[in-house]
């Protein structure tokens, strides 16, 4: 089976998380070899949390995870896209759908993606 070049970058590569259905682009995480074979594994996205130095189960506290519909490296092997079902609607920790809920247009900074839930409730 193909497996990312985890070497070429001391470990973690780039994880682009992508809603299946609209190709909206969630997030972008980072894997490890650990990561990589858990989302390989469970049909569901891990990545390596670099401020816990841990794998990370994405949706694990809040229960909003993503379901993994496709997998895809890119030409050098070092950057994944999961094509994802996104449960709960939320993808960013901040209760956000995309954690890119912030456009910069005409100098301003707009939120332009719906806040889906609270995280002061969800994560107590």
């Amino acid at each position: 089976m193909i497996k990312p070049d985890f070497d070429k970058a001391g470990g973690l590569i780039p994880a682009i998380a992508q809603d299946a259905a609209s190709r909206e682009v969630l997030m972008l995480a980072y894997m490890d070899e650990q990561a990589w074979d858990m989302t390989m594994k469970t049909g569901e996205a891990h990545y390596h949390s670099r401020s816990r130095n841990a794998l990370w189960r994405k949706g694990g506290t809040s229960g909003h995870v993503q379901k993994v519909l496709s997998v895809r490296l890119d030409c050098d092997s070092d950057t994944v896209l999961l094509l994802v079902e996104q449960v709960g609607g939320a993808a960013c920790h901040k209760g956000f759908r995309t954690c890119f809920y912030r456009e910069v247009k005409d100098g301003e900074v707009l939120v332009c993606a719906p806040r889906v839930f609270d995280p002061k409730e969800v994560y107590k």
